[in-house]
């Protein structure tokens, strides 16, 4: 159960760190705006993981009770699906770009709107979280429901963490990255092996 666990919060701390539209949205908000900016729209883009979360809890939880065929058909679903985004990230580009130019400046109450509504609103967040969590449920004992929400919880806890800190140190992070071009490379491939890893965790 542990192992599970800790398994789920080491894979979602990579996908934390690796460069994606959110974490990036952060960045530029954290430059421009000032680390208080950034903050903000890092809990509003965490707090939007909860509506998925319950989501995925009550409707995957109904089909495990109804059919163990289909939940291992949602299984290998998210096994593929995770395979895909793995030869999307190996197929895209390694350099990591951002804009400064522009980002509109805008009140903390704001961005953390903002931040809610695009995580509430993109259907991948949904599809993502549908591929990834199935295959770190960790108990047979514990109902599926609360399996699923403390899988919520901690992939919220630690993607707060690393997006805080991202918001913090953005002055340093951006600067590294102009720096040395070749972290988005380390940073892409780690992606790729972790994809793959938790496709062939999730299938096993």
């Amino acid at each position: 159960m542990l192992e599970t666990i800790l398994s789920f919060a080491f894979a979602t701390s990579i996908l934390a760190i690796s460069p994606g539209p959110d974490n990036i949205f952060v960045l530029t908000q954290s430059i421009v705006n000032g680390k208080k900016y950034g903050v903000a729209t890092v809990f509003g883009l965490i707090s939007g993981c909860l509506v998925h979360t319950t989501l995925l809890a009550f409707g995957v939880s109904a089909i495990i009770k109804e059919s163990e065929n289909l939940f291992f058909a949602i299984k290998v679903f998210g096994a593929i699906y995770l395979l895909y985004l793995a030869y999307k990230v190996y197929k895209s580009d390694a350099n990591i770009i951002f804009s400064e130019d522009i980002v509109e400046k805008k009140t903390r109450l704001q961005l953390f709107k903002q931040g809610f509504i695009m995580n509430v609103l993109n259907p991948k967040v949904s599809i993502f979280f549908l591929a990834f969590f199935p295959g770190f449920l960790f108990s047979d004992s514990i109902a599926t429901v609360f399996q699923f929400y403390i899988l919520g919880f901690i992939f919220m806890f630690v993607s707060l963490l690393i997006f805080s800190t991202i918001a913090i140190l953005a002055g340093a992070i951006s600067h590294r990255i102009k720096e040395n071009k070749s972290i988005g490379l380390y940073l892409k491939w780690m992606q790729v092996v972790v994809f793959v890893l938790i496709a062939a965790f999730v299938l096993v």
